[in-house]
C-alpha cells in the first residue's frame, strides 16, 4: 500500500533527486534513502549505547570476574605438569 504524503525540500536537494532518479521513481529512491538512514542512525545508536554501558560497569564487571576467579580455582583445581 502506499501512501500520497505532501513534502517541502530544498532546492539543492531537489536539484540532487532530480539528478540521481527519474520523475517516476522518485518515491522509491526516498523511500529506500529513509530505510537506510533509519537502519544507519539505529544501529549508531545502540552501538554508542551498548559501548557507554560496558564503560560504565567496566569496573564492576571486573571485580565480579575477580570474584568468579577465584570459585573457579577451587572448583577446578590445575594440576601440576
Amino acid at each position: 500500500m502506499h501512501r500520497r504524503i505532501n513534502v517541502s525540500l530544498p532546492q539543492e536537494t531537489v536539484d540532487l533527486l532530480d539528478r540521481v532518479a527519474p520523475r517516476g521513481d522518485r518515491s522509491h529512491l526516498i523511500a529506500e534513502a529513509v530505510k537506510f538512514y533509519v537502519e544507519h542512525t539505529g544501529r549508531a545508536n545502540l552501538r554508542k549505547r551498548l559501548q557507554e554501558g560496558a564503560t560504565g560497569r567496566a569496573e564492576r564487571d571486573r571485580i565480579i570476574a575477580t570474584e568468579w576467579f577465584s570459585l573457579d580455582d577451587e572448583r577446578w583445581p590445575r594440576h601440576a605438569r
